[in-house]
């Protein structure tokens, strides 16, 4: 019986004997684990943002006078610190987004022929992306297009939502 009970117990030691783990081990691997998931939440972070790329958004009130696509001194002061920052290291690709309100193109822009705001939010665009160009931005990394009304960012039954959705967006977008 003495003989059964010292098997049982040898054999219950080594079956246990192989669950044991040191306190100092498992405080080590959580550590690990602890880091590994600080790292995943991290390169999701990153991922996240590559995804969504990289945006500059601009009032078109401060580049443009009201009904035109002529940039003013202070938006050409406002791309240009842009434009100076980017030149010298630029190695990304760039979109100028033009976007317009709603508002009906008037009798002046009629007569210097544009007839819609998609033609307005492409002459900004170009006007944008020209002046980048002519302050040393890589004309071959630069492109310019217009939205119109598209894709407004807010209401244009109100001045103020009508105000946000004239901007131009300068991008990197995903590759």
């Amino acid at each position: 019986m003495l003989a059964g009970r010292t098997l049982i117990l040898l054999a219950a030691t080594t079956i246990l004997g192989g669950c044991v783990v040191w306190k100092s081990d498992y405080d080590a691997v959580k550590a690990q684990n602890a880091q590994l998931q600080q790292q995943v939440e991290a390169d999701r972070a990153q991922i996240k943002r590559l995804q969504g790329a990289i945006t500059y958004t601009i009032n078109s009130d401060l580049l443009f006078a009201p009904g035109s696509w002529e940039m003013n001194p202070n938006g050409q002061e406002i791309i240009a610190k842009f434009a100076d920052r980017l030149a010298a290291q630029q190695i990304s690709r760039l979109l100028v987004t033009g976007y317009t309100d709603n508002a009906p193109i008037g009798a002046r822009l009629r007569a210097q022929g544009v007839d819609s705001n998609q033609a307005l939010s492409e002459k900004r665009a170009q006007a944008v992306r020209d002046f980048l160009i002519s302050r040393g931005v890589n004309p071959s990394l630069v492109a310019a297009r217009g939205m119109g009304e598209a894709d407004p960012v807010a209401s244009n039954s109100t001045p103020a939502g009508r105000e946000q959705n004239r901007r131009v967006v300068l991008s990197v977008p995903p590759a």
